[in-house]
C-alpha cells in the first residue's frame, strides 16, 4: 500500500495515471484496481483526496429523474444510483432514503411539474406523483405559507459525501493502486508512445493518461492537445444548521429546477443536520470558495420563504463549493485514441451519484477506445468504514472507544486512533473533521479542539520519524 506526500516519485512507467482524486478519480482508481495487471496512479494536488467540488456539494443520491433523456448524464446516473445504493450499503456509507418534493410556489411552476413528471418517466424514473397543497403540507407541516402542490419522488436520498470518495481510495490503495498527493500537474508531453508528466514533486510516465482534474480539467485538456469544453467554476454557498433543527423538515425541499441547476434547497443530512442552499454564481476564479455576506443573505431569504422556522434555529457552518459547469448540458467524457487518454469533464454536482457508473464507463472506454489490455479481473476485499454509533461490544474490547474527544458528535480517541492509522490518512484537522466529524458539530471545536490538534501532531510526528527512518531515494509515505 503507498500513499505519498512527499519526496520524489517513482521513475518506472505506470499504465494509468489518474489525474485528480474527487470522487469520480477515486471510483476511477477503484475500479481499475480490479485489474491486478496494470500498474496503476492516482495523483492529486492537493494535500487529500476529495479537496474540491466533492467535499463541499448537497449530497444527494440522485434518481436521475430531472435529467436530459437520452442523455450521458441521465443513464450513469440512473446507473450509478443503484449502484451507490448497494455499495453504501456494504461499506457503511451513511445514506438516509428521506425522498423529496420539488414544491411549486406559483402557477407556472405548479404547470411545470406534470411536464417533470413525464420527464421522470422518459428516465426510466417510474414513482413520481404529482400531490396537491393539502397532501403537502400533511407531509410537511412546516413548509411556508402560499405552496400550490408538489412533484413527490421517493428515491431521492441523501449521502455522506466525504466517506464514499474515501471508502474507494481506500480500496484502491488496498489493492496496490499508488496515491500521491501534493503533486499538481503543470506539463504534459508525449513520449514513446506514452506520457510524461511533469509535477511539483517531478515527473511521472504513464501508458494512459485519465484526466479527471475537475475544475481542472480544462487546462489539463489543453496540455493534451484539445479544446472540447470549457469549466466555469459555479459557486454554491450553504448554511448547515443545527441537529435541533432537523424536526422541521422531512424529505429534501426543492425548486423547480432552472438552467444554474436544481435551485436552493432545504435538505437534512445524513448526520442529523439541516441545509439550506446552494447558491448557483459564475465565477472567474476556481479558488473562489469563500462565502459572501450577499450570498448568505440570499439563501436566509430564499430559506424564509421555504421554511421560516429554519431561520430560527443556530447555524453551526456555512461553506461553499465550486461546481464544474460547463457550456454543455451533457458530461464531457471522451476517449482519445491517438493520444491514449480519456477526458472526464464537465461533472458537475450529480458526479457523486454517477461516480461508480463514470469508473466503469471509463474503464471501457481505456480498453475500447485506447486499446488498453485490462487484464482479468478480480473481486475486490470489502471496506467497511467507520460507525459513529457508540457501541458496548467495542468498548468493552477497546476502552479508548468510551472515551470521548468530541462530545457532539460522538467521536472517541479510538475512532480518532483509526482514522490517523488509516489506509489514506488525514493530514490536517480539516481531513480529520472529513473523516471522523470532530469538531463538526454544534461547538465546532471550542472543546474539544485542542486535544483533536495534539493526537493530529502525536500522529504526524510519528509518521515523520518513520519517514526519516526510509531507505533512501524511496518515496516517503503519509
Amino acid at each position: 500500500m503507498t500513499v505519498t506526500a512527499e519526496g520524489p516519485l517513482p521513475t518506472d512507467p505506470y499504465d494509468v495515471v489518474i489525474v485528480g482524486a474527487g470522487v469520480v478519480g477515486c471510483a476511477v482508481a477503484r475500479e481499475l484496481a480490479r485489474r491486478p495487471r496494470l500498474k496503476v496512479a492516482l495523483v492529486e494536488a492537493q494535500d487529500d483526496i476529495g479537496q474540491g467540488t466533492s467535499k463541499a456539494n448537497t449530497a444527494i443520491l440522485h434518481t436521475g429523474f430531472d435529467a436530459v433523456p437520452g442523455s450521458l448524464e441521465a443513464r450513469l446516473v440512473r446507473e450509478g444510483a443503484r449502484l451507490l445504493t448497494a455499495y453504501a450499503a456494504e461499506s457503511g456509507i451513511p445514506v438516509d432514503p428521506v425522498g423529496a418534493l420539488l414544491v411549486a410556489w406559483d402557477d407556472e411552476q405548479l404547470a411545470a411539474l406534470p411536464r417533470l413528471a413525464e420527464k421522470a418517466e422518459r428516465n426510466e424514473y417510474r414513482d413520481a406523483r404529482l400531490l396537491g397543497p393539502a397532501e403537502l403540507y400533511a407531509r410537511e407541516p412546516h413548509l411556508g405559507p402560499g405552496a400550490l402542490g408538489a412533484l413527490h419522488v421517493p428515491g431521492e436520498s441523501v449521502v455522506c459525501p466525504w466517506t464514499t470518495p474515501l471508502a474507494y481510495a481506500t480500496q484502491a490503495v488496498r489493492h496496490g493502486v499508488d496515491l500521491h498527493l501534493d503533486a499538481p500537474v503543470t506539463q504534459v508531453s508525449r513520449q514513446d508512445g506514452g506520457h510524461v508528466l511533469g509535477t511539483a514533486r517531478g515527473t511521472l510516465r504513464a501508458r494512459r493518461l485519465v484526466n479527471a482534474a475537475g475544475l481542472h480539467a480544462d487546462t489539463l485538456d489543453t496540455l493534451l492537445g484539445h479544446d472540447d469544453f470549457t469549466v466555469t467554476p459555479r459557486r454554491g454557498q450553504l448554511i448547515v444548521f443545527d441537529t435541533l433543527a432537523r424536526g422541521l423538515v422531512r424529505h429534501i425541499l426543492l425548486p423547480v429546477p432552472t438552467a444554474l441547476g436544481k435551485g436552493v434547497l432545504v435538505a437534512p443530512t445524513v448526520y442529523g443536520n439541516v441545509l439550506l442552499g446552494p447558491t448557483a454564481e459564475d465565477l472567474d476564479d476556481k479558488r473562489a470558495t469563500g462565502s459572501t455576506a450577499e450570498g448568505l443573505a440570499a439563501l436566509r431569504a430564499q430559506g424564509a420563504r421555504i421554511l421560516p422556522a429554519l431561520l430560527d434555529e443556530e447555524v453551526t457552518a456555512v461553506y461553499a463549493g465550486l461546481r464544474a459547469a460547463t457550456e454543455h448540458e451533457d458530461y464531457r467524457i471522451t476517449a482519445h485514441p491517438d493520444a491514449g487518454h480519456v477526458t472526464v469533464g464537465g461533472i458537475r454536482s450529480t458526479g457523486l451519484t454517477a461516480s461508480l457508473a463514470i469508473a466503469a464507463h471509463v474503464t471501457a472506454l481505456l480498453a475500447d477506445g485506447t486499446g488498453l489490455d485490462l487484464g482479468p479481473a478480480r473481486p475486490l476485499e470489502p471496506v467497511r468504514m467507520r460507525d459513529p454509533r457508540p457501541a458496548a461490544d467495542r468498548i468493552a474490547a477497546d476502552p479508548e472507544y468510551g472515551t470521548l474527544v468530541c462530545h457532539c458528535e460522538h467521536v472517541s480517541r479510538g475512532d480518532i486512533r483509526d482514522a490517523l492509522a488509516g489506509t489514506v490518512p488525514p493530514r490536517t484537522l480539516e481531513g480529520l473533521r472529513r473523516r471522523t466529524r470532530a469538531r463538526a458539530g454544534r461547538c465546532q471545536g471550542t472543546h474539544c479542539g485542542p486535544e483533536v490538534r495534539a493526537l493530529l501532531a502525536e500522529a504526524t510526528a510519528a509518521a515523520e520519524a518513520t519517514a526519516v527512518a526510509a531507505p533512501p531515494g524511496k518515496a516517503r509515505p503519509v
